[in-house]
């Protein structure tokens, strides 16, 4: 592995070495199409002087949605060389949590791709602070769906030129914002996480370590890329391993295999729930028939941990991670079998504490808060956009609060127990019940909502939402179900819905969900269910 001291960790820096460096080596390989290190850095180069011609600069944000494809990293890591700042925005984001997020970021400048060019149409009268429009596919401008859009629409493959030599790399600095990576809100609204240029850099760095990546792997990645597994944890990865990465649109449980195998891939990701699907596919002879040697799953199965190593000939790994830092712990393939269900333990990178309410360190087996402290400057987010009260709050005296609870054992294995915040998961995404109450409250028949989780038969969580409707209102589990649709991204729409008169609360008007959290547990068969009413929610 090639490394680079703090200073040089910057996009524009390591693309131009390595394209200096290894030229040949294959950077990407998506859907049949290779592109090297040369090409990576040239159209990059293309890409940066290109909005730079669209006067994009230095500290501009822009909101990119777009799906996992090669203009993405053109787009994202050509901005980060000008200093300009991208907002990678979840792709199944519509309606109120779309405006919000191009609205809270200040993107001045939005890149969306043609399927969702309808959601930004139809919040275009609320995006007051976007300038102009950039479209990605194949239709023309004047038919690509973005009429209500009052501003100078452009298409991103008629970037205005075609230079392909590099901006001035002393521009930008390690510790400049790359990007603003929202990250699920808990008690209040989603919160845009300031990633400095050397934070992906500590993440890919510390995996091409402590995992043996070299430049012989290929890391596939079917994870969107606006999320911080995809592109840290994959792409940073293989970058500073120069390694290849095998890039999937999205994850089809019956194209996996056949993708692992043609891509060549030698390691994957999986997040929550999608280890379980791969796990129930049925077995065969073609199960070892590939060129894998690892893969980490988040959190790593204690219950298959050594059936599925075993099926499929490969070595399971795991983290412990968060938007707003890294890799805080990292179980590794040569940690021991028993160890198995931990997400491993600290490097020197990283200090971690357990903590009682009071603040006091809680001892081995004790479980409590999850406090980290970062060793190595640069690994760290630099605070949350525009939210300086509630980054003060997750720091104290230098250690960062993660809202999360587990235990360190004798060995200083760490070991997830749950979320302390109210934060739900599903199928890898951290839903904010905060949320998904506030839209709903929005519906003009609805007084209080209360949204929990409720145990999913593929591991992580399902929503719930507990509904008191307005004195003399009327509204049908359905009709809920339609309106969050139409409201907010796919994943958040409740699974169950139940009508309540009231909801619990303490003599302070406290909500007291775990009053909710329980009943919900012990009635689950007979709750109000979309899936067994076949309602279908699509991306």
């Amino acid at each position: 592995m090639h490394d680079y001291p703090l200073e040089q960790r910057t996009i524009g820096r390591i693309l131009a070495e390595k394209a200096n460096r290894i030229p040949d080596r294959t950077f990407l390989r998506f859907q049949g199409t290779d592109y090297t290190y040369a090409q990576l850095e040239r159209l990059t180069n293309r890409y940066a002087n290109g909005y730079t011609a669209r006067s994009i600069g230095f500290g501009d944000h822009v909101a990119v949605m777009l799906p996992n494809c090669p203009e993405f990293f053109w787009t994202v890591w050509g901005l980060g060389k000008i200093g300009a700042v991208a907002v990678p925005l979840n792709t199944a984001a519509k309606g109120e949590m779309l405006r919000y997020f191009i609205d809270h970021s200040d993107a001045s400048v939005l890149i969306v791709d043609d399927e969702w060019a309808d959601r930004i149409n139809a919040i275009a009268d609320n995006i007051p602070k976007v300038k102009q429009i950039f479209y990605r596919g194949d239709k023309p401008v004047d038919a690509c769906g973005l009429d209500n859009c009052a501003v100078p629409i452009h298409k991103l493959e008629d970037l205005p030129v075609a230079d392909e030599s590099a901006p001035p790399v002393d521009k930008v600095k390690h510790d400049d914002v790359h990007l603003i990576m929202y990250t699920s809100g808990t008690t209040g609204p989603s919160k845009g996480v300031l990633c400095p240029h050397s934070q992906g850099h500590a993440v890919g760095r510390a995996l091409a370590i402590d995992y043996g990546y070299t430049q012989d792997d290929v890391l596939y990645t079917c994870l969107p890329l606006f999320h911080g597994n995809a592109i840290w944890y994959t792409c940073y990865a293989a970058l500073w391993a120069d390694a290849a990465i095998a890039l999937s649109p999205r994850f089809s449980a019956s194209r996996f295999w056949d993708e692992i195998r043609s891509s060549e891939a030698t390691q994957f990701n999986t997040l929550g729930a999608m280890t379980n699907i791969i796990w129930k596919l049925p077995p065969g002879p073609q199960d070892r028939d590939h060129k894998l040697r690892l893969c980490m799953t988040v959190p790593v199965p204690k219950e298959i941990y050594g059936e599925m190593q075993e099926r499929y000939g490969i070595t399971l790994t795991s983290v412990y991670a968060m938007t707003e830092n890294f890799a805080m712990t990292r179980f590794r393939p040569d940690d021991p079998a028993e160890k198995a269900g931990s997400a491993g333990r600290p490097g020197s990178d990283c200090a971690l504490r357990i903590v009682d309410d009071e603040q006091n360190d809680l001892p081995a087996g004790e479980v409590g808060e999850i406090w980290m402290r970062a060793l190595e400057s640069g690994s760290m987010m630099l605070g949350y956009y525009k939210m300086p009260a509630e980054t003060d709050k997750e720091f104290v005296d230098g250690w960062f609060r993660t809202g999360d609870r587990g235990y360190l054992d004798a060995d200083g294995y760490l070991f997830f127990v749950d979320r302390k915040k109210e934060a739900i998961r599903r199928r890898g995404e951290n839903i904010s019940a905060y949320e998904v109450e506030l839209i709903l409250s929005r519906h003009p028949s609805i007084l209080e909502v209360a949204a929990v989780p409720v145990s999913s038969e593929l591991s992580e969580d399902d929503v719930m939402v507990y509904v008191v409707l307005k004195p003399g209102e009327t509204l049908s589990h359905a009709e809920v179900v339609h309106f969050a649709v139409e409201h907010m991204s796919y994943f958040m729409v409740p699974r169950f819905v139940e009508f309540i008169e009231e909801l619990p609360k303490t003599a302070s008007s406290k909500l007291e969900k775990y009053k909710l959290k329980k009943d919900a547990e012990l009635r689950r068969a007979e709750l109000w269910d979309r899936e067994k009413a076949g309602i279908s929610v699509s991306r």
